[in-house]
């Protein structure tokens, strides 16, 4: 990881997903750092952000509570509450507030606890450990290492590659990398990225570890954040949207998988079947059903319109998977001659394709599985929704992925201190190894023609290749980064 300061554990966050208010007001005087600081993440610091600076008012940092917004009127004014100007904006009158805009009022315990803060002489008591230097577009990451790569994406017109950082994700020309767009937010991990199908938005699963969970969506073509969500208390993972566009889907470390409207941030699915964190997850492409793995070996079926669990996919025996799943994708084409009846249907009803999808994890193998269950018995200990297992590699893959036209995958993967990445014919089976891979592997993706994959992972350089011959057509490290300490780019 990069060796930067941290900033004061800011969050972006709109509407409280997964949050509960607590049920009585704290004991004794007011804290702003334990007690205050913790509301304003999780309702406020969505539209106030650097980023997204609702009403020309920013709440990620003490001193932005004091100044005047757009209305003209300090926001925070030390032990007056009539003139605190934020104070009115969340009182609710009539069981209504004007903020958080659109949204549910705060908790009357949450209010009462600023208004105590405020009257009792709104310190600030974060603790020096907890202060550093501002990150956000006027102050970008100085990048001292190049720092871990978790995820990369190709645009669907192949013109963007996107890379994650600290703090921030970098949008490079996909056919001369190097000077980026920035796109610079709040969470300083950024564990997984993804266009969406029209390539006008970019969503991102992110956090604080141990502190917050946000899901953002930023439009690329304005650079701008146009949605932040916060979501439990912990990194989210494996962001993922909707063959429509309209919802983001992504794994919690609460071992539950959830979808969020991609335009209001507003919870549209929640599955909990999972026993341990869900690291991964991938829509059918009707947009029926969300497929999910996680570190409890199993891939799951939510069915998306009801919110049900419908099966696992994978083995229904504990422990049957060699350890925990980390990737999925689905197939985007899956030949005529996969048929089946879906589980729901009449004897009678029409024949459909059914989705297949690509999972790996710990045990390093590839597998492919139907994602419905076929008219069988179901046996304690049976695999049947699996269709092929694929040559084993090196360590534990983080990341699979499909061609435009599912003939091929690539996969990543690592194994002390070393990585590998590998492209598999899904028919046959057969493999190219990429050459001159420097590092453990964790990202993988395809340019949309097919003709490039670009991987990364723990060295912070992104990897080009040519997927047919394995041949590195070009590296580069993915953020500015002094030239004198190492090589930005090689070409072979």
């Amino acid at each position: 990881m990069p060796r930067l300061a941290l900033m004061l554990l800011p969050a972006g966050l709109i509407v409280a997903v997964g949050t509960a208010a607590d049920p009585v007001p704290p004991a004794g005087k007011i804290s702003y750092f334990k007690d205050v600081r913790p509301i304003f993440q999780q309702h406020c610091q969505g539209c106030h952000q650097p980023a997204k600076p609702g009403g020309s008012y920013v709440m990620t940092e003490f001193a932005g509570l004091l100044k005047p917004g757009e209305s003209g009127n300090p926001g925070v004014v030390p032990g007056n509450l009539t003139d605190s100007h934020l104070l009115a904006l969340v009182t609710v009158k009539d069981g209504k507030a004007e903020m958080p805009r659109d949204r549910e009022p705060l908790k009357p315990v949450q209010v009462e606890t600023i208004t105590r803060w405020i009257r009792e002489g709104a310190a600030d008591d974060t603790p020096a450990s907890a202060k550093g230097a501002l990150i956000d577009a006027e102050h970008p990451p100085v990048y001292r290492a190049p720092p871990v790569i978790t995820s990369v994406a190709y645009s669907p017109d192949g013109k963007l590659l996107a890379v994650t950082g600290y703090h921030e994700i970098l949008l490079h020309d996909a056919a001369s990398p190097g000077s980026p767009a920035r796109l610079i937010g709040m969470s300083e991990r950024v564990q997984s990225i993804a266009f969406s199908p029209d390539g006008k938005f970019l969503a991102a699963a992110a956090g604080d570890p141990g502190r917050f969970g946000e899901v953002q969506v930023w439009d690329v073509a304005k650079r701008e954040l146009k949605l932040s969500v916060p979501v439990t208390f912990d990194t989210v993972y494996g962001v993922s949207w909707s063959p429509d566009g309209t919802a983001v889907a992504f794994g919690c470390a609460d071992n539950t998988v959830r979808a969020v409207d991609a335009f209001t941030g507003k919870q549209v699915l929640q599955m909990g079947t999972h026993s341990d964190w869900v690291l991964d997850t991938a829509f059918s492409r009707d947009g029926q059903h969300l497929a999910s793995v996680g570190r409890d070996m199993s891939m799951k079926l939510t069915e998306v319109a009801t919110q049900r669990f419908v099966d696992n996919v994978t083995s229904i025996t504990p422990g049957a998977l060699k350890g925990g799943l980390m990737a999925v994708d689905i197939r985007p084409k899956t030949p005529g001659r996969w048929l089946q009846v879906r589980p729901n249907d009449t004897p009678n009803a029409p024949r459909k394709l059914y989705d297949e999808m690509l999972v790996a994890g710990s045990d390093g193998m590839p597998r492919l599985y139907k994602m419905h269950r076929e008219d069988k018995q179901r046996v304690i200990g049976d695999d049947a929704n699996r269709v092929k297992e694929y040559e084993s590699m090196p360590g534990r893959v983080s990341g699979v992925a499909f061609d435009r036209d599912g003939r091929r995958f690539a996969a990543a993967s690592s194994l002390d201190g070393k990585g590998e990445v590998r492209v598999y014919d899904v028919s046959s089976g057969q493999k190219v190894v990429l050459e001159m891979v420097t590092g453990p592997a964790y990202a993988v993706a395809w340019h949309p023609q097919g003709t490039v994959i670009a991987s990364a992972g723990f060295d912070g350089r992104v990897w080009l290749h040519d997927p047919a011959t394995g041949k590195l057509v070009k590296e580069f490290i993915a953020v500015p980064y002094a030239p004198d300490r190492i090589p930005l780019a090689r070409a072979d």
